[in-house]
């Protein structure tokens, strides 16, 4: 399965890189750039979480093009990326140097960070979001998240809330603005195998259908995983916005994020975890 994931988001990246939704070009260089073009990623809670992280040593699981993880570095972390496509490693590395910030970036199976880390320690280790949902144990992930913190390291995970990837249109794939539960909340029934042919993205499908296989978990999953890892949770926030219109129906705010209308319920679709290592 993680093979199939990795070729999948292999596939992926050049239609990514070339997308108006990444919009790559707007990086620019050096860090003022970067971090007006990365503002759309993150909301103000995420950097008040954070705090200053000059001189800060941070790694991203998960990193994908590394559009957060540029972020961190233009405020002045030490930034490292981790990511299971080789693909996404190597335009990652472009970007990191059109943009003229210094990121290392490494290849792996996040499973497999402490030791492709060389056993190094950080006081951040971040997780962005659309990243757990690849991730088949988390209690294996929460116990590689403590081992490359340092004592006093905090771990800080931004994900789609699982009420959000539980929630479909009816019907499905329609533009019907009603919502109901399609899919499963809480984990514990195995992998859901996905056929790919288009991304989240715009820009041509894939040139060939691709199998992509995703866990639900649930929000008390997640937590308990981390506690057991001998983490402490300090801060758990719910948001009911997304930084992109996951559905028609969705309206902009005056953040620049989008949230469902008003006269529907007011409901969790992201949440930001901020966690520490005694």
């Amino acid at each position: 399965m993680f093979r199939a994931n990795r070729a999948d988001w292999d596939a992926r990246t050049p239609i990514h890189a070339a997308s108006r939704f990444y919009d790559l070009t707007g990086a620019g260089a050096g860090p003022e750039d970067v971090l007006a073009w990365s503002a759309r990623w993150f909301a103000p809670y995420e950097w008040r979480d954070l705090g200053d992280l000059a001189g800060r040593d941070a790694v991203h699981l998960q990193c994908h093009l590394g559009t957060e993880t540029l972020a961190l570095a233009a405020r002045g972390a030490r930034t490292t990326g981790l990511d299971l496509s080789g693909a996404s490693v190597r335009a990652a590395r472009d970007l990191a140097a059109r943009a003229g910030l210094a990121v290392e970036y490494r290849q792996g199976n996040v499973y497999d960070a402490v030791e492709i880390l060389g056993g190094r320690r950080f006081d951040l280790v971040y997780t962005g979001k659309g990243a757990l949902h690849y991730l088949p144990d988390l209690d294996r992930w929460a116990q590689v998240v403590a081992g490359l913190l340092r004592g006093g390291g905090r771990a800080y995970v931004v994900e789609f809330h699982p009420l959000l990837n539980a929630l479909g249109t009816v019907p499905e794939g329609d533009r019907e603005e009603e919502l109901l539960l399609r899919h499963d909340y809480l984990g514990g029934r195995g992998a859901v195998r996905r056929e790919v042919r288009r991304t989240y993205t715009d820009g041509p499908p894939l040139e060939e259908a691709a199998d992509s296989y995703e866990w639900a978990h649930g929000l008390g999953e997640t937590v308990s995983a981390l506690v057991r890892a001998g983490l402490t949770i300090t801060r758990l926030t719910e948001g009911d916005e997304l930084p992109w219109p996951r559905w028609p129906q969705m309206v902009r705010t005056a953040s620049g994020w989008w949230r469902l209308p008003e006269d529907r319920p007011r409901i969790p679709l992201l949440y930001a975890l901020l966690a520490t290592r005694p």
